[in-house]
């Protein structure tokens, strides 16, 4: 991952997405593609999203995993996977850790973690561009 994820751009994305992220998600359904706003949350090579497992975004995951980001100058290309309900017991570092950062909102009503359809979306990075001070990065999370 070192050559073809530069230190400098590393330490951009954990500075830039490392907390309560906005971002553009898009997904496919046959041909049609649909976006949509998710708050997300980077952590090597990968984007965590608390959702709903009966969502549009989730069923179209399931055909096809095939998944694309954008915000705040980064665009990327990944896998969505379904990991599961938020309360698994593999689940409890990472759910810590977006509990903390999504605490603005998380528990005004929005997320009802004992609905077992309240799940953990992984988006693991296959490819993205960077851009940050002047630089271009193109990075390969492979």
């Amino acid at each position: 991952m070192c050559e073809k994820f530069p230190a400098a751009a590393r330490k951009v994305m954990d500075e830039r997405f490392s907390c309560d992220s906005l971002m553009a998600l898009a997904t496919v359904d046959g041909n049609q593609p649909f976006v949509r706003a998710v708050n997300a949350y980077y952590e090597d090579g990968c984007f965590y999203v608390v959702t709903h497992a009966l969502s549009n975004k989730m069923k179209q995951i399931a055909k096809n995993p095939a998944v694309s980001l954008c915000g705040d100058w980064f665009t990327a290309q990944g896998t969505g996977e379904n990991l599961g309900h938020v309360l698994l017991p593999g689940h409890a570092d990472i759910m810590d850790k977006l509990r903390t950062v999504f605490a603005g909102w998380y528990g005004n009503g929005h997320v009802n973690e004992e609905d077992e359809n309240t799940v953990l979306l992984r988006i693991r990075l296959t490819g993205g561009v960077l851009f940050s001070n002047g630089t271009r990065w193109e990075i390969d999370f492979t």
